[in-house]
C-alpha cells in the first residue's frame, strides 16, 4: 500500500464526510481497502489532524496492559482500540495480545534496542550457573553438544573422502 500524505488523507476523509461519495468508492479511487479509509475517518473524528502525525513511540508495559484491559472490558477490536488510543497500527495491538496470551505480562516489557553491550568473558562465565547433572536442562545441553559434534564429524568425514577421491592434479612447468 502506498504512503499517503496528510493532505491526501484529509481530502479523502472530507470527500467521504461531505456525503458526495460512499466509503467504498472513495477508497477505490485511492486504490486502498475501504477499512483503511474507515479507520482514517475514525482516527480523525477522535483525534483530529494530530492522529496522522508520525510518532515513534515506545509504549510502556502499563500502557499496553491498559489497552488490552480496555479491549477486554469494552469488547473492542484492535482496530477500534488503535483509533481510541491513537496507535498507528492495529497490528501492534494484535502482537501485544498474542504476546500476552503466550507469555503473560512480562512479554510486554520493552526490550532494549541495538547491540548488546560487550562484557568481560570472565564475568559472564562466573555468573553462568551450570545446570545440575541429570537435570532436564543438562540433558538437553548434552544432546545439543553431541548433535553439533556429530554434524562436525560428518562434514569432516565428507571432506576427507572427497580429498581421497580426487587428488590435487597440478601441472609443473
Amino acid at each position: 500500500m502506498p504512503n499517503f500524505s496528510l493532505d491526501e488523507k484529509l481530502k479523502a476523509i472530507f470527500k467521504y464526510q461531505n456525503g458526495t461519495e460512499g466509503i467504498k468508492s472513495v477508497a477505490k479511487s485511492l486504490g486502498i481497502n475501504h477499512e483503511v479509509l474507515r479507520m482514517w475517518v475514525r482516527q480523525y473524528e477522535y483525534h483530529g489532524v494530530k492522529a496522522f502525525e508520525k510518532s515513534y513511540t515506545a509504549y510502556s508495559m502499563s500502557f499496553k496492559l491498559d489497552v488490552l484491559n480496555y479491549m477486554n472490558e469494552h469488547g473492542t477490536s484492535p482496530n477500534e482500540a488503535a483509533v481510541i488510543f491513537n496507535i498507528s497500527s492495529p497490528g501492534i495491538i494484535r502482537k501485544w495480545r498474542n504476546q500476552f496470551n503466550e507469555d503473560g505480562k512480562d512479554a510486554l516489557k520493552s526490550k532494549k534496542k541495538g547491540r548488546p553491550l560487550m562484557t568481560n568473558k570472565k564475568e559472564n562465565n562466573s555468573k553462568k550457573l551450570e545446570p545440575a547433572e541429570g537435570s532436564v536442562e543438562a540433558l538437553k545441553a548434552e544432546i545439543e553438544r553431541l548433535r553439533m559434534e556429530n554434524t562436525y564429524l560428518k562434514k569432516l568425514n565428507a571432506l576427507v573422502q572427497n580429498k581421497e577421491k580426487s587428488p590435487n592434479k597440478t601441472k609443473h612447468k
